[in-house]
């Protein structure tokens, strides 16, 4: 196995779609923008990439056809530089950086650009002609909105509305605090809009709390938890990674940021799509030789937040129990967690009640 790393990202700011400050910028110019500047960063030719390689959700529109290629000729990459694009939905700039780190392994390539692509104002959520397929509404739920998916989760494991409020609290919070001290700015590549200059995100709402929150109407069930508050905001956004061999990191003097040891992706039903990652990061785990205990830091889309607070929450009262010597309480939490865990990767391969097959469930 090579070791594949990834030894540069860039991103724009990102803005609520639709009335925020990046509603009049095409998405393949604001790509083509944060390429640019990914190149600079990193000092690394543009004939060297050998293919670039962009995620969007919904590629239609401005940002549709192979919207890869004809970004990186905006970019003003040589062309001989490929460029393929790819939909995973949500995961679908995760999945340009897994294909990337494949040819890699595969010989067929040393330097390459993965990146995501989504403007929520130009491209309206769904596309501009939704054309669901009535057999497969018939037999399935595999068209239900995430929204939906969520309460569905919060439901089962009984997460409370205020515990979820309290989850966004905190990440604007910490949002705030990030970008107040700096942390972003080297990341984000200012985008021109008309006679404006972005350089700051405009999604984080600081001074966000529990009181505003909970005035808030649900957003997906007339009696359920999830409201705007709790969930992501329709964003309009771009951004670029550097995924290259060891060897070429070294002969160009770049300094990694990430190590790839292991992917996976997974499917389930739809109507809990929210659960996906599980059986997908235990699959990575196992394949890094790793245990989830052994992770310190999760990066975590809190699109669907609603599995994780259960969790993460029996993670910290276990560490509490450690901190405090309580080591057989440690490990009953412990092994709580782990069967949670458990539990949660066996619900995505539900019993069928209808002759769908299984190849054929919604993959996450």
């Amino acid at each position: 196995m090579k070791n594949v790393f990834i030894a540069g990202y860039v991103r724009s700011p990102f803005h609520f779609a639709a009335k925020g400050a990046l509603t009049r910028v095409r998405p393949d110019d604001m790509l083509a923008a944060v390429i640019q500047g990914l190149l600079q960063k990193t000092g690394v030719p543009g004939e060297d990439i050998e293919d670039l390689i962009v995620g969007c959700a919904m590629p239609e529109g401005e940002q549709g056809l192979n919207v890869a290629r004809l970004t990186g000729l905006l970019a003003g990459l040589p062309q001989s530089v490929a460029g393929t694009t790819v939909n995973r939905f949500c995961g679908s700039s995760m999945q340009a950086i897994h294909m990337a780190a494949g040819a890699i392994q595969l010989g067929a390539g040393e330097a390459f650009i993965a990146g995501g692509m989504e403007s929520m104002t130009r491209v309206p959520l769904g596309g501009f002609n939704p054309m669901p397929n009535p057999r497969l509404v018939a037999i399935s739920q595999a068209y239900i909105s995430m929204g939906e998916t969520a309460e569905n989760l919060a439901r089962k494991y009984k997460i409370g509305r205020e515990r979820q409020e309290q989850l966004a609290v905190d990440s604007h919070a910490r949002a705030a605090a990030a970008e107040a001290a700096g942390k972003f700015a080297d990341e984000i590549i200012p985008i021109t809009a008309g006679n404006q200059r972005v350089e700051k995100d405009g999604c984080i709402r600081p001074g966000t709390d529990l009181k505003t929150l909970a005035g808030l109407k649900p957003a997906f069930d007339a009696d359920g938890t999830v409201t705007a508050g709790t969930s992501s905001p329709l964003t309009d956004g771009v951004s670029a990674t550097l995924i290259v061999t060891e060897d070429y990191a070294k002969a160009h003097g770049l300094q990694p940021l990430a190590k790839l040891r292991s992917i996976a992706v997974a499917g389930c039903a739809p109507e809990i799509m929210g659960i996906g990652p599980v059986e997908a990061t235990r699959k990575a785990l196992k394949r890094a030789g790793l245990a989830l205990k052994d992770i310190d830091v999760i990066e975590l889309n809190e699109e669907e937040e609603e599995l994780w607070i259960k969790y993460s929450d029996l993670r910290e009262k276990a560490m509490e129990a450690v901190r405090n010597r309580e080591y057989d309480k440690y490990r009953e939490i412990d092994g709580e967690a782990d069967d949670l865990f458990e539990e949660l990767s066996d619900l995505l391969y539900p019993k069928l009640t209808h002759n769908l097959p299984v190849e054929d469930i919604t993959e996450w």
